[in-house]
């Protein structure tokens, strides 16, 4: 399944249902007065949170999501069914954005959480609801309301605990299949991972389990468009600690492990303040062929930011378990994210 985090669709609540004109005709009642009834109210459109969707796909391509038009009016004050409504299931950390205005709309983050995005219109009201005492027999209806129609901007922010950034190949993808039931791929070039994964981890049984996120490796300007960056920093904004991995192996003589911690760090600040403020790990990957002149310039750097630090091999297994109990700690002290 292709990973898609953005859809626009179109929405349109079902008009409501004509009222109807109409008369009693009943043996022995020689003035019965006007019956018709009401149109009955057109179908909405819903929005449902579903905890088995983890993309956008099923909306790649455009259709017009609309509800039924309510049943017209029927005489002896009958009022017309009401038309069906239309419920769109959308993965949980779907932002819904009215795409015309700007406006935030909601949010679906609870399994079987609905959202009303498009209401259905009113029916009209039958030449019963028009007698007066003046105007006994009135030949006045309504026709029914149209719906209320929408150009929905959908973007999934993936509800995940932990988030781990750093740039291509600093072992992301190697790690999350270590310590989760996770296989995303894992090679020995850039950009293996080309969509968020998503890992469950539970540390023991004792310990409550915990999401975890595998992102795209960032480059420099990935805020900015560059790479693949742009499209998925956003799921780093729900993640409450966050995983920065930054490789103490990498072969270029020219490459310094300083230099790639201030590369991620930038990244995250220009695309959200707020991300620089969260919880995070500092973690030195590769440790089964580590360079010393890197593993002492993240050390240090580590120390002057004051960041917890921890060195792993995710092939080896070395410093995974004690990695894994730190972060279930931060969770426990970590805030909930308020949500920008």
């Amino acid at each position: 399944m292709t990973f898609i985090d953005e859809a626009v669709i179109p929405v349109e609540g079902g008009r409501g249902g004509d009222g109807c004109i109409a008369f009693r005709r009943e043996k022995f009642v020689p003035k019965g007065g006007p019956a018709g009834g009401d149109g009955g109210k057109g179908g909405s459109v819903f929005l449902i949170g579903e905890k088995g969707r983890n993309t956008l796909y099923h909306l790649k391509f455009p259709s017009q999501f609309a509800g039924k038009r309510g049943h017209h009016g029927e005489g002896s004050n009958k009022t017309g069914a009401r038309g069906a409504g239309l419920e769109i299931p959308v993965p949980l950390g779907t932002q819904v954005i009215d795409s015309d205005s700007g406006e935030l709309i909601g949010e679906l983050l609870a399994d079987g959480q609905r959202l009303l995005v498009a209401a259905g219109g009113d029916g009209g009201r039958g030449n019963a609801r028009f007698m007066t005492a003046t105007n006994r027999a009135p030949r006045r209806c309504e026709k029914g309301w149209e719906g209320q129609v929408r150009k929905l901007r959908l973007e999934l922010k993936l509800l995940a605990d932990v988030g781990v950034v750093g740039l291509p190949n600093a072992g992301k993808s190697t790690l999350i299949s270590r310590i989760s039931a996770a296989r995303p791929k894992v090679a020995d070039y850039p950009f293996t991972t080309l969509v968020p994964q998503l890992g469950v981890v539970a540390p023991d049984l004792s310990s409550h389990p915990f999401v975890i996120a595998d992102l795209p490796g960032l480059i420099s300007g990935a805020a900015h468009g560059a790479g693949l960056g742009i499209r998925f920093l956003r799921h780093t904004e729900r993640c409450r600690v966050l995983l920065h991995l930054v490789d103490l192996s990498a072969f270029d003589d020219q490459s310094d492990a300083l230099a790639d911690l201030i590369t991620i760090e930038k990244e995250l600040g220009d695309f959200s303040e707020s991300l620089l403020t969260r919880p995070r790990i500092l973690v030195g990957s590769k440790l089964d062929s580590v360079r010393p002149e890197r593993q002492e310039g993240l050390r240090q750097a580590a120390l002057e930011r004051g960041l917890p630090y921890f060195e792993i091999s995710a092939v080896t297994g070395q410093g995974v378990d004690e990695l894994v109990r730190r972060v279930q700690r931060e969770l426990e002290a970590a805030p909930a994210v308020v949500d920008p």
